[in-house]
C-alpha cells in the first residue's frame, strides 16, 4: 500500500527561515539516519521539503471558470512543508514508522499526516475498459521515463508560413 507522509507547516517554516543552530543541525543528522533507516527497510520511495506557500499557486476550478491564486496563503495549519511517498504493508506499519520518526520542526510542535493512495481497484466500478487501457499506457510510460528510456512525446509546434509582401503593381 502506497502512503504519503505530509509533513505539516509551521509559521517558522512557512517563513522560509532556517536559522543554523544545534538544534536545527541535529534534526538534519536524526532526519537522515530516519530516512536511512527507511530506506534499507524498501519503504521510502520519494521524499522532499517544500518551499513556503509563498512561491506556491492555487487553480481553483468552478464551473468552466478557471482562476489562480498566488501564494502565501493564509492558514498555516493546513499547508504542508514537506512528504515521502512510503510503500508499506498497512497503516499500522506506516504508523509505526511515523512514530519512530524525529520531530521535523525543532523547538515547534511538528505533525505528520499520513494519507493512502487509492488504487485503481477502489475506482472499479467506475472505470471502463477504456480507462483501464488508457491508465496502463500511462503507468508504463512513466516506468520508461523514470528509467530514462524514454522521453515524453511533445508534439512539434506546427510551423507558420511567413507572411509576403504584396508586390506593388
Amino acid at each position: 500500500m502506497k502512503v504519503l507522509v505530509f509533513v505539516k507547516a509551521t509559521p517558522k517554516s512557512e517563513k522560509g527561515i532556517l536559522e543554523p543552530s544545534a538544534e536545527m543541525s541535529q534534526m538534519f543528522l536524526d532526519m537522515g539516519k530516519f530516512n536511512e533507516q527507511l530506506v534499507a527497510a524498501g519503504i521510502m520511495k520519494e521524499a522532499d521539503g517544500l518551499k513556503p506557500s509563498s512561491f506556491g499557486k492555487r487553480v481553483h476550478f468552478s464551473g468552466s471558470h478557471v482562476s489562480v491564486v498566488d501564494g502565501p496563503f493564509a492558514e498555516t495549519k493546513e499547508l504542508v512543508a514537506g512528504y515521502w511517498v512510503w510503500e508499506v504493508k498497512s497503516m499500522d506499519e506506516a504508523l509505526e514508522w511515523a512514530k519512530r520518526c524525529p520531530n521535523p520542526m525543532p523547538g515547534e510542535e511538528g505533525i505528520l499526516e499520513l494519507r493512502p493512495t487509492n488504487t485503481l481497484e477502489d475506482f472499479a466500478e467506475l472505470l471502463t475498459d477504456e480507462h483501464r487501457a488508457q491508465f496502463e499506457r500511462t503507468s508504463k510510460q512513466m516506468v520508461r521515463q523514470k528509467k530514462g528510456k524514454a522521453k515524453p512525446k511533445m508534439k512539434p509546434k506546427a510551423k507558420r508560413k511567413p507572411t509576403r509582401a504584396k508586390a506593388k503593381k
